[in-house]
């Protein structure tokens, strides 16, 4: 297929359009595949990750992020490529895809690539354009790095499944959490559209496997899986309900991860709110935590919110405020509680939690070893004891419990509601 319209920009131009276009849309992240080159082509996919993010080890990882295009013929009303916005409107061919991958990497720029684009003409169009571009990066010009790539709500399932076999990771972004908020501010999408290409590539990754298990050597489909996107506080829903979501997208359609991405008002329309404080900044962060402990410590959104308690706790992260709504259920002996239970510990990662329940094979632990492990014990200490001794005297009490973890040279309010306000590092990375 080739591409209708013509253009008069240089690369460079397009580039300049295209990547600033781009930078609203989150869903990328780390590889989570790692593969090698055979040797026939150049790159390679590391399960360190890629993306512009920096890894465990301070090293910065970095993705060639960009639109095919930012023509659109949707209207959404929180959108900058909204079809009515008067901006600078260019398109890429897939062969410019290709080589600007290409250069990219040989200058050691990037590790890979995240395609996405608004809809050109048509979602069949679109998505014949983008399965035209990883084919031609595969098998053309031999890049073996990685490739996410956007899966078109709307588009012919073979186009989407052409560019599943080319591509480690494919993303179809919900846009809003609820099926009303779409309709309000998204009037030519709709749910069914957007879930109906997860659901296929969620079944063809299992017919996939199966392929897999009996032969080898059979082409491999989104072997990184998928993940999705929602725009967060453009929209009234609660945290409560954004968290069911989630918690559904991940029981229902295997995915990978769900991104969060903080409302920014780039339009001026009656429909959107004002956010006069800036975008919601500290709910994504709330969010994103919240979703790790649905992913890897065992929670479910309902035990963290409810429809009485709708809200995150903007002082405290989502599991130390379970943990002090839930005392009943502290203090846990470090030396006899199982890996679950650990997890529950605010202070406790995952890994840590593994090296507890490793290391007190061999001997019983006591507060030094929990802070060689990595326990955070400045909030841990509140909720465990090691042989039955807690670290220092402490009440199993609320309030004082949150104005010691909170701060305790400052004096912030504090009610029963936990409903007070002060900005948190967004690199807050406690357990």
């Amino acid at each position: 297929m080739e591409l209708r319209l013509t253009s008069q920009m240089t690369l460079m131009q397009k580039l300049q359009i295209l990547t600033d276009a781009a930078k609203y849309d989150v869903a990328c992240t780390s590889s989570g595949i790692d593969r090698s080159g055979d040797g026939t082509g150049i790159g390679n996919a590391k399960l360190a990750g890629i993306c512009h993010s920096f890894s465990s080890d301070g090293r910065c990882i970095s993705l060639l992020k960009i639109l095919f295009t930012n023509e659109c013929i949707f209207d959404c009303r929180y959108c900058l490529n909204r079809r009515s916005n008067d901006v600078p409107r260019a398109s890429f061919t897939p062969d410019e895809i290709c080589e600007l991958t290409i250069q990219f990497y040989r200058r050691n720029y990037i590790e890979g690539l995240f395609l996405s684009s608004g809809i050109l003409f048509s979602p069949d169009y679109t998505m014949e354009l983008i399965a035209q571009a990883v084919y031609k990066l595969r098998t053309e010009y031999r890049f073996q790095g990685y490739i996410h790539v956007k899966a078109i709500p709307g588009a012919d399932p073979q186009l989407i499944w052409k560019a599943g076999l080319y591509a480690d990771r494919m993303s179809v972004n919900l846009e809003l959490p609820t099926a009303e908020s779409l309709r309000a501010l998204a009037p030519n999408k709709n749910r069914k559209n957007i879930l109906a290409p997860m659901r296929m590539i969620q079944n063809i990754r299992k017919e996939n496997q199966n392929e897999l298990a009996l032969y080898r050597h059979a082409p491999r489909f989104v072997p990184a899986g998928q993940s999705t996107q929602m725009i967060i506080g453009a929209t009234p829903e609660s945290d409560f309900q954004i968290m069911s979501v989630a918690e559904s997208l991940y029981q229902k359609f295997d995915l990978k991860r769900v991104f969060y991405s903080a409302f920014v008002r780039v339009n001026d329309d009656a429909m959107l709110p004002a956010l006069p404080g800036g975008p919601p900044l500290l709910r994504e962060h709330r969010l994103y935590q919240a979703d790790f402990l649905l992913r890897y410590y065992g929670f479910g959104a309902s035990e963290l919110l409810s429809e009485q308690r709708p809200h995150f706790n903007v002082l405290l992260d989502p599991k130390c405020d379970w943990a002090v709504r839930h005392l009943e259920q502290f203090p846990v002996e470090i030396n006899r509680a199982d890996y679950k239970t650990l997890l529950r510990v605010p202070g406790i990662g995952v890994k840590s939690a593994c090296r507890i329940v490793g290391a007190r094979k061999s001997a019983s632990l006591n507060f030094d070893d929990l802070k060689k492990i990595g326990v955070v014990l400045k909030r841990a200490l509140y909720f465990i004891t090691c042989s039955g001794r807690m670290m220092y005297r402490t009440k199993l009490d609320e309030d004082y419990i949150v104005r010691n973890i909170v701060d305790a040279k400052e004096n912030f309010p504090f009610s029963k509601d936990g409903m007070t306000y002060k900005q948190l590092s967004l690199f807050d990375t406690s357990s």
